[in-house]
């Protein structure tokens, strides 16, 4: 398998980032999850920084895969009607947008409340707003609303492949499988 993408099928470089990152939002969306039902300790503080330093390396992958997408090809679209191409085109900028905007407004919230921003206990990070409990209570909002928004688009996008895939019989999940291959 080539690196690069092909118009047939998306290269290896464009599928890791696909499939890392899809298992990176699905692990740390159950992280946070559950972390919020923790008893205040110590292992919550330390899941939390896990959470967090999840989301920013989400956030990394994110910014790496659109340099990617910068130099490589994009495999041509599939036969079929116009509007499906447009919203697989529009689910895709939805995606895009929330997979920046879950990590910034975690960013922010954590900012708004004061908290130390560590990037798993390497560096820290800058605060990007002064402390403000008011407006923290918007970003945690924010912050949880987009998860279950992401998750509803994340439905969308899954099903639509499978959509492809048993009903269609058409190569729109099979060229971005780890493995698979383009069927002629």
């Amino acid at each position: 398998m080539s690196l690069r993408s092909t118009d047939r099928q998306w290269g290896s470089v464009a599928k890791f980032f696909h499939w890392i990152m899809a298992l990176a939002i699905l692990v740390n969306g159950v992280w946070g999850l559950l972390m919020t039902d923790m008893t205040p300790s110590m292992s919550k503080i330390s899941v939390y920084a896990w959470h967090k330093s999840i989301g920013l390396t989400v956030l990394a992958l994110f910014a790496l895969r659109l340099l990617w997408r910068a130099f490589d090809r994009r495999p041509r679209d599939e036969p079929g009607p116009r509007w499906q191409q447009l919203a697989a085109h529009a689910v895709h900028g939805v995606l895009y947008l929330m997979i920046v905007a879950l990590p910034l407004t975690g960013w922010w919230f954590n900012s708004l409340r004061g908290f130390p921003l560590q990037y798993f206990k390497l560096f820290n990070l800058p605060a990007i707003a002064a402390k403000n409990e008011e407006l923290a209570k918007v970003a945690h909002e924010a912050h949880e609303l987009l998860f279950w928004a992401l998750l509803l688009v994340l439905v969308a996008h899954v099903g639509a492949a499978i959509k492809h895939h048993v009903f269609d019989n058409d190569n729109v999940l099979r060229r971005m499988l780890p493995f698979g291959r383009p069927r002629d």
